[in-house]
């Protein structure tokens, strides 16, 4: 259920998700862009997506950067991964000491993969933040961040956290060009999914998670039908209905709402409600959905 963002500095309950930004690429409102945060017993220990803006959402929600032991990238557009570098420059003023492995797909021709992305960020020599190269090995009093790269075809190993339980399964999904990932996250018996950027080729997707009854899944309110939307990279509402309802969540979460989906609101969701009849919110920066 989700809960006004001023109820409360965390999300309640033993676990939960909070929605950082609910936004996308485009400066046209409140919302901050693709970022949120899974809480267990009142820590922040995964960071899905850092996008532009999650910044001060993060420090909004009362997040702690000690309590992290994952962050998970689907993909390397700005929208998902531009507060990357000042969330971790604001981390690197806390106690914390021990490694954070950060996952994230390979790189192409086009895109880097997170190592490269890393780098990108922090070389001593070529990064555009040198001075927090301390990341990349540990040295100057800094948490060492470690690469995890995920290939964007086939079966992914899953990352699991030994202290928690938290078991987060990569999913390769379509995005054009653009090496994305979705992930299915599992603990204490709760599934959330976090479908991430995906077209409507993304078969591999549905086919993972079919029949699975997530109990969160949070899906990108990018474009509304018709022609002359970007259908190469985002589904269309009615392709989130299909998908819904092949995967029959307990609540489907729309988020990434962009304001040309959003002017079309009640014809998209005729389009998704075509197929799929269940539970249907649409997220603002800071909801808290609790498990």
């Amino acid at each position: 259920m989700s809960v006004p963002a001023a109820a409360a500095a965390q999300c309640p309950g033993s676990i939960a998700v909070q929605i950082l930004g609910s936004g996308g690429p485009i400066a046209e409102g409140a919302r901050a862009g693709s970022s949120a945060i899974i809480w267990i017993d009142g820590k922040a220990v995964a960071l899905i997506d850092a996008g532009s803006g999650a910044f001060v959402r993060y420090g909004e929600a009362g997040v702690r950067f000690e309590d992290h032991r994952v962050i998970a990238l689907t993909h390397f557009h700005a929208d998902h991964v531009a507060d990357l570098g000042a969330i971790l420059n604001s981390g690197s003023f806390s106690d914390r000491s021990e490694d954070l492995p950060i996952l994230g797909p390979q790189g192409s021709e086009y895109f880097p993969g997170v190592t490269e992305h890393l780098k990108a960020l922090f070389d001593p020599k070529s990064g555009a933040f040198r001075y927090l190269s301390g990341f990349l090995d540990g040295s100057a009093g800094k948490p060492r961040i470690v690469p995890v790269e995920i290939a964007s075809e086939g079966q992914a190993q899953p990352f699991i956290d030994a202290e928690t339980g938290l078991t987060i399964t990569p999913i390769p999904v379509q995005h054009g060009v653009v090496p994305a990932l979705a992930y299915r996250i599992e603990v204490r018996g709760k599934m959330i999914v976090f479908a991430g950027d995906q077209n409507e080729f993304s078969d591999a997707f549905i086919a993972n998670l079919a029949g699975r009854t997530p109990d969160l899944l949070i899906v990108h309110n990018v474009i509304p039908e018709g022609q002359g939307q970007p259908r190469g990279l985002h589904r269309p509402p009615s392709s989130l209905g299909t998908m819904a309802a092949a995967i029959d969540p307990r609540l489907l979460v729309l988020s990434h709402n962009m304001q040309r989906a959003l002017v079309r609101q009640p014809e998209g969701e005729a389009a998704i409600r075509a197929s799929y009849a269940g539970p249907m919110t649409i997220a603002d920066d800071l909801a808290c959905y609790a498990l």
